[in-house]
């Protein structure tokens, strides 16, 4: 069985520093999980030269550069970024944190890559990481049934941390009666099926509308694409469209982002394919009903604030969509419900999250000395 997060049991009383070298050091998800006394991240070696401000492709991931650190860290703690990386390179980097001393820890966060459209390599990446690695951590137990299928190998399973900044916060002013459901395409990237559930939405808002429900769509999507001919369809669906409104804009800052999604009465995730979601973890610390596709283990995350629909079949998405509204029918946004419950998520994050970190420091203090034995 998935080992689930527990309290931690090794001697966490020492007050020698553990080392992370961490791919990357520098994300969100990484900062909250690493937040426990007693660890410590080595930042993300600058790429490129001059140097950028990205943290891919990961200069940590070269037996190169583990061979000349290997006195700066304790472990090695891949989580993302990998793909890439050709066949064979990351079984020669976690060879060569072995000879470095090194335990090597990787999280699945991804069994489908969101970023790419062909799997395979991505798949024989997991081949390698997974055999390779010395501890597996994964965020559901769904995706912890799936390793222990595929690979024969257990994962701890530590739920996906918060990812909204401490002073975030969502809209002051209360809606009126319109309900607002929203989707976020991005940069519509390969996992998400933009021209899809855009006519998905519009559909449903007509059946709301059509029952009374004063529903509006509000589709946002970045300036910049990496899919133009998809971008075009949006743009045209949405013109054509009722009661949709169709938000263009650079990528958001924090503040932008929780107003943004705060605002909204319910989110629907766009994605044909996918694993886990730190999309549906923002909603869910805003208090946003999530309408969730059939794919991945997104309903593992939060199973009391998500409706599942089809992604292949429009008219899934309105019974999703309803069954939400029913549950949360006090929590509209901008209302003192939604504002409770905001906090009420946020006190119980701070619990969560401790524990979450507490839950890697463990593993990693518990990794080094088995190595130092």
């Amino acid at each position: 069985m998935a080992t689930e997060l527990a309290l931690p049991t090794a001697d966490m009383t020492s007050s020698r520093i553990v080392r992370v070298a961490s791919v990357p050091a520098g994300h969100p998800y990484v900062r909250r999980v690493s937040a426990a006394p007693g660890i410590g991240v080595l930042p993300d070696p600058p790429v490129g030269d001059p140097p950028t401000d990205v943290w891919w492709p990961p200069v940590v991931l070269s037996a190169a550069w583990i061979d000349e650190h290997r006195d700066e860290a304790d472990l090695l703690h891949i989580h993302f970024g990998t793909e890439s990386f050709a066949p064979g390179h990351l079984t020669t980097c976690i060879a060569a944190a072995h000879r470095a001393g090194w335990p090597v820890v990787f999280t699945v966060h991804d069994l489908d890559h969101p970023q790419l459209g062909d799997q395979a390599a991505y798949h024989r990446q997991l081949d390698e990481l997974v055999s390779g690695a010395d501890a597996l951590i994964t965020l559901t137990p769904g995706a912890a049934d799936v390793i222990r299928e595929r690979w024969a190998k257990e994962s701890m399973v530590i739920p996906h941390p918060s990812l909204l900044p401490r002073a975030a916060s969502g809209p002051d002013a209360t809606h009126d009666d319109v309900v607002r459901i929203g989707v976020h395409l991005n940069d519509l990237r390969a996992n998400v099926d933009g021209p899809g559930i855009v006519t998905a939405l519009i559909e449903t808002v007509a059946e709301l509308r059509s029952a009374g429900i004063p529903a509006v769509a509000e589709v946002r999507m970045r300036h910049r694409v990496r899919d133009d001919k998809a971008r075009d369809l949006i743009r045209d669906l949405c013109a054509r469209a009722d009661h949709t409104r169709l938000i263009e804009h650079e990528r958001l800052s924090d503040q932008e982002l929780a107003v943004a999604l705060g605002g909204l009465d319910l989110c629907v995730l766009p994605y044909r394919h996918g694993t886990h979601s730190g999309w549906l973890e923002l909603c869910w610390d805003l208090g946003v009903p999530v309408a969730v596709p059939d794919v991945g283990h997104y309903v593992d995350q939060h199973p009391d604030a998500v409706r599942v629909f089809d992604h292949r079949d429009h008219s899934s998405l309105t019974p999703a969509v309803l069954g939400l509204l029913e549950d949360d029918a006090s929590s509209r946004a901008g209302s003192p419900a939604r504002a409770h419950l905001v906090a009420q998520r946020r006190r119980t994050r701070a619990g969560t999250d401790a524990a979450a970190a507490a839950a890697h420091a463990d593993l990693y203090r518990r990794l080094v000395q088995e190595r130092i034995r």
